[in-house]
Formats: structure tokens, C-alpha cells, sequence
């Protein structure tokens, strides 16, 4: 009796350090790099897509770090900038979010509030990868 619980408790050591390496890590990364304003996405560790960004302009912030996507909304409205249009939200840490924007002119340079803008047919394309592989993360450096 004590063997095939050491036996169980080893299998489920295994099971549990299985889930936490291959199976629990994200297979859509989105890497935004802030200092050339572009998204770099992965997917399933080999890079398929590189489009441009804006990010926070001056006095406003994007937060530097790994985040995991929580809430995603195919429309979103900002409660905060006057109910604008945030077509393909993806949440991360709190109220940032990376979704499409129809000021398509400003990619590629700082314009938001903090939230990473991408153009709307890049937004629904990185949306549609993430509700396909069951969620994505967010990776942001300058």
C-alpha cells in the first residue's frame, strides 16, 4: 500500500512539473518593443507576424513586464476616454489593453494612453490566434 502511494504521489510530481513547463506556458506571445514601436508575435515559439504600435505618448505610461491576457471583448468602449471604440480587447494588467485602433496614421509612433494600439485588421488577426490557442501573454520592454 505505501509503494503505490510514493508511486502516486512521484506520478503526480511529474504531472504537475509537465503542466507547469510546456503546458501552462502561453502559445501566443506578443512582444512589444516601445523603443521602435512594434509588435513582434510568436506563436508556438517561431515568429509569425511584426506590425507597428503605438504606445503611451508623453505623461502617460505602458507598464514594462510579462502579463498574461485576462478579460478579451470583441468591442470594448473606453469607460475611461469618452466611450471610444476598443475593437478587439485584450486585457492586461488591470485596465491595459492591446486592441485596434482607427487612428491607423499614428502607429508607429507614441500616441495612447497606455494601452497598445494596433491597426484593426492586425487587432482581430492577434484576437482570433489568442481565442484559437486558448489565451495569450504579453511581453513589454523599452
Amino acid at each position: 500500500m505505501i509503494r503505490s502511494v510514493r508511486s502516486g504521489a512521484a506520478f503526480l510530481g511529474i504531472a504537475l512539473a509537465w503542466a507547469a513547463s510546456g503546458a501552462a506556458q502561453a502559445r501566443v506571445v506578443a512582444r512589444i518593443d516601445q523603443s521602435n514601436q512594434l509588435m513582434r508575435v510568436f506563436v508556438n515559439g517561431e515568429l509569425s507576424y511584426i506590425w507597428p504600435v503605438s504606445t503611451a505618448r508623453r505623461g502617460f505610461v505602458t507598464p514594462n513586464g510579462s502579463f498574461r491576457v485576462g478579460l478579451m471583448a470583441p468591442m470594448w468602449r473606453s469607460r475611461t476616454y469618452h466611450g471610444s471604440p476598443m475593437p478587439h480587447a485584450m486585457f492586461f494588467r488591470g485596465g491595459y489593453a492591446i486592441h485596434g485602433t482607427y487612428a491607423t496614421g499614428q502607429l508607429g509612433r507614441r500616441a495612447s494612453h497606455g494601452c497598445v494600439r494596433l491597426s484593426p485588421g492586425h487587432a482581430r488577426a492577434l484576437f482570433g490566434l489568442a481565442r484559437r490557442y486558448g489565451g495569450a501573454s504579453v511581453v513589454i520592454r523599452n
